[in-house]
């Protein structure tokens, strides 16, 4: 069955196994972010056997798959106070800005009998999740309360950057995290087992020997899946960018003219399309549409293929240049990006197939 995500496991191993070797090199643990492809389990048998640290997603119910994992399970996304019981039971680390979750979490802790994990976030400026470095005061009344709880550990620190307000991680900014954990720690007279530096966008910065030394753990999806550093967009060197593909069906193939007859208003999305007027074209669809893809982010295998646009449950698709012969029921393939990968993976009509 179409649409299908074909997954090259060999691929995923080679890809693997040199971000583990890079990141472990400069001395960091390294979490895998599986959240990219919805915690597959095929994927998640590679994992196990392989030389991580952390499993790591910020979804619970992906992270209830690895029951039994000999890997400690990380949720990534801030916990929400009515899923607390959940995210003790399945999760031995969170990563955590708001105390009245982090107590909620402490009670959830001490009915199952447990000890929790807590990363607590320090937004450095992308504006995402995190106490702003800046607001000494409520870092320091934070760390105070999660010192006095009596199932919650403190184990260390963490950052996000790059994924909402798009600020690279460098060595100033990350060193500014590096401060706060070591005032946290000479204020308090503890230890930080972690301090968690970010995500593949940080990644550029070991090549660099930038990564400041006391940031040892790094959250890696991106770079694992698809190759490439998220930072600047940079390939890495001995990484595969296709270890997914996507394939859908042709189930229509005519020549049409490229601009729609007679007013035009709102797409299905509420969007305003601009269409290019390329004459009469070779116009396919293909049986895959938003609601399984980010369409804006496919590539066509076949380079000489344009994507003119999507619906809910169609892509459209210009072949009027293609040197091939295709014709309803031949099958066209895309490399995705992470964004497609996301969402191909998380919608149920797209089948998967490993190789």
């Amino acid at each position: 069955m179409y649409p299908k995500l074909i997954i090259d496991l060999n691929k995923i191993k080679n890809n693997l196994n040199k971000i583990t070797d890079m990141v472990k090199g400069s001395g960091c643990s390294i979490m895998i972010v599986t959240k990219g492809y919805s915690a597959d389990l095929e994927i998640y048998k590679v994992l196990e056997n392989s030389n991580i640290d952390y499993l790591a997603d910020s979804r619970i119910q992906n992270l209830k798959k690895y029951q039994g994992s000999k890997k400690e399970r990380v949720l990534l996304r801030l916990p929400m106070n009515s899923e607390v019981d959940e995210v003790v039971k399945h999760s031995e680390i969170s990563l955590n800005s708001e105390i009245v979750t982090i107590r909620n979490l402490n009670e959830a802790a001490a009915k199952q009998n447990k000890k929790h994990k807590v990363l607590l976030m320090i937004d450095l400026g992308d504006l995402r999740e995190g106490i702003f470095f800046k607001d000494e005061e409520e870092i320091y009344s934070t760390v105070e309360e999660i010192l006095k709880l009596t199932n919650i550990e403190l184990f260390g620190l963490g950052v996000n950057l790059t994924c909402y307000g798009a600020v690279i991680p460098k060595r100033d900014n990350l060193s500014v995290l590096v401060e706060i954990a070591e005032k946290i720690e000479k204020k308090y007279n503890i230890k930080l087992e972690m301090i968690s530096g970010g995500n593949s966008s940080s990644i550029y910065l070991i090549g660099e020997k930038e990564l400041p030394e006391r940031i040892n753990n790094l959250r890696i999806g991106e770079a694992f899946l698809l190759g490439g550093e998220t930072a600047y967009g940079e390939m890495l060197e001995g990484f595969y960018d296709d270890a997914f593909t996507l394939e859908a069906e042709i189930i229509e193939l005519k020549e049409k003219q490229s601009v729609p007859i007679g007013e035009t208003g709102v797409d299905a999305f509420g969007n305003k399309p601009v269409y290019e007027d390329r004459g009469i074209i070779k116009r396919a669809i293909i049986a895959v549409g938003r609601q399984d893809v980010d369409s804006d982010n496919l590539h066509p295998i076949d380079s000489k293929i344009d994507i003119l646009g999507a619906s809910s449950d169609h892509l459209i698709l210009d072949l009027t240049k293609s040197d091939k012969e295709y014709q309803v029921g031949s099958i066209v393939s895309f490399k995705v990006s992470y964004s497609s990968l996301l969402r191909a993976s998380t919608s149920s009509y797209v089948e998967r197939e490993y190789r």
